[in-house]
């Protein structure tokens, strides 16, 4: 239940709105001001600022056209950036994905991820936008270490353009400062291949990484799932469920990169509610 149908609010209800449950689970993550340095009240708190953002990650709409009965559009703009700069969406998206593998009986820290990249149309302008030659795409590329539940460890958002093994690179540098615990990451077969597979030496030398490939089976015609890269697909599948990442809006890759973790966080919320993620306006929802 929200508080538009508990009777907290008397704004219409949005299908993208906080239930009481997840926002239960949300709330003890968010920042704590501070009132000895002062300020004025705030007028728009976190629940309807979250409320606002969470709408446009669900509808894909221009963020100044949030409905006026959440709240002025500059104010969950603000508010997102500022969040996005300070490091408040990546404490909160990695405080719930411990919590989410604890909950499923996991360690909390990953001893194994999954290694891909998908491409995806940009809109026209903004920064990093190439052509992927070989998925014919022109726009911009993301690239995903999940763990073995799926759940984010690392993006990177790049141009199109960028290829497989230079993007693998630049996102297999982080496990190693971040998540110590993992030496197994599972790739598909454009990391590495008979002309040049030089990233699985640079792996392991560096950071002490075993890069597996999981390779298609030659035999096999059309779609095929994979042993351990259908998890990293099923993510993909997740983000481009959300409107707003079912194509690239924004103008800048770091807002690129907090709306996939913005999308992680209300999934994993929903989950750790005991609720179901709903993706569209039906009763019933999908449960992810």
């Amino acid at each position: 239940m929200c508080r538009c149908e508990s009777g907290g609010d008397a704004r219409p209800c949005y299908p993208s709105d906080l239930s009481d449950a997840v926002w239960a689970v949300i709330e003890p993550l968010m920042p704590v001001r501070d009132q000895a340095k002062g300020g004025a009240p705030r007028v728009y708190g976190d629940r309807l600022v979250l409320d606002a953002i969470f709408f446009v990650l669900r509808s894909g709409c221009q963020w100044r056209m949030i409905p006026r009965d959440l709240l002025p559009w500059d104010a969950a703009y603000r508010w997102y950036r500022t969040w996005a700069a300070d490091g408040t969406i990546d404490r909160i998206h990695d405080a719930l994905r411990t919590k989410v593998r604890i909950a499923d009986g996991r360690d909390p820290d990953p001893s194994a991820a999954v290694l891909d990249a998908q491409s995806i149309k940009s809109s026209e302008g903004g920064q990093a936008r190439g052509f992927d030659a070989g998925k014919k795409t022109t726009g911009r590329k993301r690239h995903l270490i999940v763990d073995t539940l799926g759940l984010v460890l690392v993006i990177a958002v790049t141009s199109a353009s960028v290829q497989d093994r230079p993007g693998g690179r630049r996102v297999l540098r982080e496990p190693a400062a971040r998540f110590p615990s993992i030496g197994l990451v599972w790739a598909d077969a454009g990391y590495a291949n008979k002309i040049d597979n030089s990233i699985l030496s640079w792996a392991y030398e560096k950071f002490r990484l075993v890069v597996q490939i999981v390779k298609r089976s030659d035999d096999v015609k059309g779609f095929q799932v994979l042993p351990r890269r259908w998890v990293v697909e099923r993510t993909f599948g997740w983000l481009v469920r959300n409107r707003r990442l079912a194509r690239d809006y924004e103008r800048l890759t770091d807002n690129s990169e907090a709306m996939v973790k913005i999308a992680m966080i209300r999934l994993m919320a929903t989950r750790l509610a005991g609720q179901r993620v709903r993706w569209s306006n039906r009763p019933t929802g999908q449960t992810v």
